[in-house]
């Protein structure tokens, strides 16, 4: 199971830290994505991070802004967002799925196994 926490009401300029914790599991083997969802959008990958390696993957979009971490200790995978914008505000979730190291990391949402209930970040002007 994950859990996905940290989304608010910031303002634009701002940074906001999102966390995906595992509970009951480990995410060895497994890359932990994050991706967002806008009101009336597709859900959008943000990037992507494989656990074993600590390799990762962003968007082209988000590259620059958007920085994914790992404490392996609290087996958490961290979304760190800059200068957010309004265009940044959405309803944010992890996922987790199983990655080999022989495998490219997964970017469309149906390459994920397990989903997090998603936390709203909302931008404002």
């Amino acid at each position: 199971q994950l859990q996905a926490s940290g989304g608010g009401l910031v303002q634009a300029g701002d940074s906001l830290r999102l966390s995906c914790a595992a509970s009951g599991r480990t995410f060895s083997g497994y890359a932990v994505g994050w991706f967002r969802q806008a009101p009336g959008k597709g859900r959008e990958f943000v990037g992507a991070l494989r656990w074993n390696g600590g390799s990762t993957l962003y968007a082209d979009s988000m590259k620059g802004r958007f920085t994914i971490s790992r404490d392996n200790a609290k087996i958490t995978v961290y979304l760190e967002m800059n200068s957010l914008k309004p265009d940044d505000t959405a309803v944010y979730y992890c996922a987790a799925a199983r990655n080999p190291y022989y495998l490219s990391m997964p970017s469309s949402p149906r390459e994920y196994d397990y989903w997090g209930q998603g936390t709203l970040v909302t931008v404002s002007s």
